[in-house]
């Protein structure tokens, strides 16, 4: 190197030329990363149902191995709990729908007697207001909720996204979750091929760990989800608050997304609660839900899901946000569960005794099911 070049480099500082080494590695793996959200955007069709089919397969393949290893063929026991959990969310989904279509009106009319009751009120104030200024108002949100009622209970799915690609997107979870159950342990066996022999099975180890995350995760979400649910929707049934069931289906789904799905749900209940029933039952079902709330965070997710999927709320947070902005409501629905897969996955990446780390993060999660390595290995042979 050229003497001016030496002195020229021996005048920066080192606290610089330290800054500047972290910079540039830090903007090429930022590249990175946009580069692989930008593919992941591009093929959002093919992306996320192969997503959602690895949750849906994360939570039945306990149950598939089970009947497998109780002498089931594994394509009949496959088969046994593709019917009976698709039956199960059908009918669930189909009485729901039900449910809110024959409760809409109910509804429509208890928002039409609370806006008359708040009216009958603002006149008795020393406010100057007149009757004609209060009508306007009321009366244009009763006629924007009767004339939209049929749209919001049979037009929903027309706003979501196109009828092609709902069904293509149905399709594509359908065949995934099929051959992920069938033979997942096969061809993640096969695609880890692509790795150097000499560090094949700590991925393969990585790959176990957060895989055993994934099935604690969505089994520990489901329990909680639906105690939520069933909690919440007796409490508003005993009540009889308009559209219980629907709600505590939608707090049912709203457990998915951690944190924020079940504010926002208990937030809709305590607003159907005043609006149809008055503030005393709307405090009680706030108090309700804060309720089933603190026993699930403190009773049921350590119990059911244990320290190997525990994230910190504030990476919870964050994480669910950036999944948001990046990709809506689907960004936030699997945004933690890829973190979850992630956070056990790399720290057995970086574990000095891998094999070590991952039976430690198998024993913190629970009997969460293990990949075989015999069948892994199948795929070298």
């Amino acid at each position: 190197m050229p003497e001016g070049s030496v002195d020229a480099a021996a005048s920066v500082s080192p606290l610089v030329r330290k800054a500047a080494a972290w910079s540039w590695r830090l903007l090429v793996i930022l590249a990175a990363v946009g580069v692989l959200l930008w593919l992941v955007k591009q093929l959002e069709l093919i992306v996320v149902p192969f997503a959602l089919a690895t949750m849906l397969a994360a939570l039945l393949l306990p149950a598939v191995d089970y009947l497998d290893r109780h002498g089931f063929p594994r394509g009949l026991a496959v088969a046994v709990m593709l019917l009976t959990g698709f039956g199960a969310v059908g009918g669930i989904l189909a009485f729901v729908i039900n449910q809110f279509i024959q409760g809409a009106p109910e509804l429509t009319e208890q928002v039409s007697k609370s806006i008359d009751s708040v009216r009958g009120l603002l006149l008795k104030l020393p406010f100057g207001l007149t009757e004609d200024m209060l009508n306007r108002p009321g009366d244009a949100v009763i006629e924007a909720l009767r004339d939209n009622s049929e749209r919001l209970t049979s037009g929903a799915l027309s706003t979501a996204s196109t009828a092609t690609e709902i069904i293509t997107g149905a399709v594509l979870v359908l065949f995934t979750l099929i051959f992920l159950l069938h033979g997942g342990r096969g061809i993640y066996g096969f695609v880890t091929r692509i790795f150097p022999v000499s560090v094949r099975e700590r991925v393969r180890e990585a790959g176990r760990a957060g895989f055993g995350s994934l099935i604690g995760y969505v089994r520990a979400t489901f329990l909680v989800a639906l105690v939520d649910a069933v909690g919440i929707g007796t409490g508003l049934a005993i009540m009889r608050v308009p559209l219980a069931l629907p709600l505590a289906s939608l707090v049912f789904l709203g457990a998915f997304v951690p944190l924020v799905g079940a504010v926002v749900a208990g937030f809709l209940a305590v607003v159907v609660a005043l609006i149809a029933k008055g503030w005393i039952v709307a405090l009680i079902t706030l108090g309700l839900i804060v309720a089933v709330q603190q026993l699930e965070g403190h009773v049921l997710q350590p119990l059911v899901m244990g320290r190997a999927v525990s994230i910190h709320p504030l990476a919870i947070v964050l994480v669910i946000a950036a999944g948001g902005v990046t990709a809506g409501i689907v960004g936030a629905l699997l945004a933690v569960p890829v973190l979850a897969f992630l956070n056990s996955a790399v720290r057995v990446l970086l574990a000095e005794d891998p094999a070590a780390e991952e039976a430690e993060l198998a024993a913190e999660a629970g009997p969460v099911v293990k990949a075989d390595a015999d069948q892994i290995d199948d795929a070298d042979a």
